[in-house]
């Protein structure tokens, strides 16, 4: 028995290929995006635990101004320590052979050009550098790819002012930098590297022999790391301490932290779109299927198949069209997921960034999958089986017809006959019309819901970087300096407008909850960094009070009137309450404003600027940064628009590969519904067709009814689609919103057609394979089918 109802499975399967085949391709779509996001996002939580381990990724991390080495010793006794590693670390002026510009790059010292106890580099390429050896550095792998330097590659840096040559010895990585950006800005490894030297040999260049000014901690196990950071920033208040931060505070843990976070939303969201329609798929079509065998069925029951047996069957008919979608969504998987990985290197530098799959990732894809299968099986299946064989030998009850809503309204009369035809067709079958719009629309939903990132990305820089920080180029001093230093640069060639900057290190505090920091004052005519509000329009700066970008206040839990504690972490660590003047729109890290004058009261202090944003559209780059680069006072030199170009570029290439991938998913979304909505529908009405065909009926006016009522459903299905993409794309916003930047949620125009128009064409692809069938009906066989 069991050996022939096998062979009628494959009889079945070998008269429906094209409806099994899309129904397996949504499947298939579904375990591919499940697979393949998840992997990456396991691949990402995997790589950066190994990684940390192995390299001994620190727990505590602090910056200073200066203290002893002596202090170490003391360092190490403070309750949960384990292990203390201090050096020293500067930002400073990077002068390539082949850069039009200066290049930031961070110098940081190593004790005997070993490795460090704690965030061990690992080599690349090269060699370490020799104890004695002058001038020898190890550079960042990012930075050595982005600008082309190798072993012996040879470039100058500003230390403290002069100018010394170096030579490229060594490739490494770091932990510190797995994501490397130059105060959590955009990620720049062509404008920002990494440099690690013999430390008496930076100490000596900045005069801090016998000193440090850079900590790691690593913390013992079962530690407290807030009461651990609480003791250390008491200990070094005296020698100029910044204030320490924790690992998920360091700013390269936490941009890999968001992008994984991420990632699991999107691993949660697109796989059960697609699985819950292969699910409405697999219901819709076998419900067909098994009320087209009701006489087989009655037969099977009348020689004595039990009704588990002829359910068995059926549920194994969708088990073998899901399992086949399983394999092929698991291949997919496993290729997207290598692709994805491979994108991320982009930004963040592994010794190792390899793809794996957990094995219980596809086995939760698998059953998943069939789980949503045979639910959407059981129901069909258990409407027949209940039959008794007498009445299951009978055709199905015809529906009831009489007036509805449609004739009563008076429209039908004003309707060419088949017009009418379609939509008395749509009115009888409004669930089924009204659940194929539901799966369409989720299609269109999906592709909105995976493009929109590039509208979003767009306007965020263009706020950000065009209309709020209107500067080109920003120079930042080692020291502040005085107030003259403003004139010296508007003389500069080139030069257009230059505007002074006061950058000051706080530790902010609204009842229990603080943040380390800083406040940037500013000038309240500024025109080259302005503040906006929500709707992008400029926020004046107020006389008095301090200004907070959107998400500090969030962070914070303060609103405009609320008062701020702030504690100035340099120089003689003032502490202020001050009033919160306003809330502005930072869409980039968190920071605070100050008019310039108010902050030069509040330190008591005369002009001091500790960087300059200057508008360099004059017409002599070149010999901009010509002068810039003899001025000792610099210590870096920032170019936002290389930048902005360098990101732009790495995002445009991945966004394309992310929204074809989405596309792609969507497309097979909208082929399985569309397909197998008309397959059912051509079914049903074969006789029907058939029947118009003999009267006279045309190919195309017989087609013409079965496809109208698909394209009233598009019709319909589109602009629901559409308004589900937009709700969809704000709850990503939501959920993948965080503290270093949140996308706005934009969608243009062409987006909204994008999506629409891929989905158009995918129904009217599936449309006209659905055409060809109807133009081949065999009229004699269909008219002989029994009603």
């Amino acid at each position: 028995m069991v050996r022939a109802l096998d062979r009628k499975l494959l009889r079945d399967l070998a008269a429906m290929p094209g409806q099994a085949g899309t129904i397996a391709l949504v499947v298939a779509a579904g375990v591919g995006a499940f697979v393949a996001q998840l992997s990456t996002y396991h691949s990402l939580v995997a790589t950066r635990a190994d990684y940390y381990q192995q390299a001994r990724f620190a727990d505590v991390f602090t910056d200073l101004k200066r203290a002893p080495t002596a202090l170490l010793a003391r360092v190490a006794t403070l309750p949960g320590v384990a292990q203390a590693d201090a050096t020293v670390k500067f930002d400073v002026s990077i002068d390539l052979p082949d850069a039009r510009e200066p290049l930031v790059g961070r110098m940081i010292g190593l004790d005997g050009a070993i490795q460090p106890q704690l965030n061990r580099l690992t080599l690349r390429s090269g060699r370490w550098p020799l104890p004695t050896e002058a001038g020898a550095v190890l550079v960042s792998e990012g930075f050595a790819l982005a600008r082309g330097l190798r072993p012996g590659s040879a470039l100058t840096a500003v230390l403290n002012g002069h100018r010394q040559a170096l030579q490229v010895v060594g490739v490494v990585l770091s932990p510190e930098y797995v994501f490397a950006t130059l105060g959590g800005g955009l990620p720049d490894d062509r404008g920002f590297g990494v440099f690690w030297m013999e430390r008496q040999q930076l100490a000596s260049a900045f005069g801090m022999e016998g000193a440090f000014n850079h900590l790691n901690l690593k913390l013992a196990p079962g530690a407290s790391a807030p009461a651990t950071i609480d003791a250390l920033d008491r200990l070094l208040t005296p020698y100029g301490g910044y204030g320490a931060i924790g690992r998920a505070d360091q700013m390269s843990n936490r941009m890999l932290s968001q992008e994984i976070g991420q990632q699991r939303t999107m691993a949660n969201v697109f796989p059960t779109i697609f699985l819950a329609v292969a699910a409405f798929l697999l219901h819709v079509v076998l419900s067909r299927q098994v009320a087209a065998q009701r006489p087989e069925i009655a037969a099977l029951k009348a020689v004595g198949y039990a009704d588990h047996v002829i359910a068995l069957h059926f549920l194994k008919l969708a088990c073998v069209i899901v399992l086949a979608g399983i394999v092929a969504g698991f291949a997919l998987g496993a290729w997207l997921g290598h692709q994805m990985t491979g994108m991320y290197t982009e930004f963040f530098h592994f010794p190792a960034l390899a793809f794996q799959i957990a094995p219980w990732i596809p086995i939760a894809a698998a059953v998943v999958s069939l789980v949503a299968g045979v639910g959407g099986t059981l129901t069909a299946v258990r409407a027949v089986v209940r039959l008794p064989p007498a009445e299951a030998l009978r055709p199905p009850m015809p529906p009831r017809f009489g007036h509805g809503l449609f004739e009563r309204s008076g429209l039908a009369q004003r309707l060419p006959p088949q017009a009418r035809m379609i939509a008395r067709t749509l009115q009888r079958n409004a669930v089924r019309s009204g659940i194929t719009c539901i799966g369409v629309a989720c299609s269109v939903a999906v592709i909105l819901s995976g493009t929109f990132w590039r509208d979003s990305l767009d306007h965020l820089i263009d706020v950000q970087f065009h209309q709020a920080e209107r500067g080109d180029v920003t120079l930042a001093f080692a020291e502040p300096a005085p107030g003259d230093v403003l004139a010296e640069v508007a003389r500069l060639p080139g030069v257009l407008e230059a505007e002074p900057l006061r950058a000051l290190p706080v530790r902010m505090r609204a009842g229990p909850r603080q943040y380390l920091g800083s406040v940037l004052g500013m000038p309240p005519d500024a025109r080259l960094r302005r503040l906006l509000d929500a709707h992008q329009r400029p926020v004046p700066l107020p006389p008095e009070g301090i200004l907070l970008g959107d998400r500090l206040a969030s962070r914070l839990q303060v609103v405009a009137g609320d008062a701020l504690a702030i504690e100035v972490l340099e120089g003689q660590r003032v502490q202020r309450t001050v009033p919160v003047a306003g809330i502005v729109n930072d869409m980039f890290g968190l920071t605070a404003y100050m008019d310039l004058a108010a902050m030069r009261r509040m330190l008591n202090e005369q002009d001091s600027v500790s960087a300059v944003v200057l508008n360099d559209r004059g017409g002599n780059p070149a010999a901009l940064m010509a002068a810039l680069k003899a001025m000792p006072r610099v210590a870096t030199v920032s170019d936002k628009r290389a930048a902005l170009a360098t990101f732009e570029r790495t995002s445009a290439r991945n966004m394309l590969v992310f929204t074809s991938i989405i596309t792609g998913f969507a497309v097979a979304l909208t082929v399985g519904v569309v397909y197998n909505s008309a397959r059912v529908s051509l079914a049903e009405r074969a006789w029907e067709l058939a029947s118009l065909r003999v009267l006279g009926f045309t190919r195309a006016e017989v087609s013409g009814l079965l496809l109208g009522e698909l394209a009233v459903q598009m019709a319909v299905a589109i602009p629901l689609g559409l308004w589900l993409g937009y709700l969809l794309s704000a709850a990503l916003v939501h959920l993948m919103a965080n503290e270093t930047f949140a996308l706005p949620l934009v969608i243009h125009a062409r987006t909204y057609a994008y999506a629409a128009g891929a989905t158009a064409l995918a129904a009217v692809a599936s449309a006209l394979i659905v055409r060809l069938r109807v133009d081949r009906l065999d009229l004699i066989a269909v008219l002989k089918t029994r009603e």
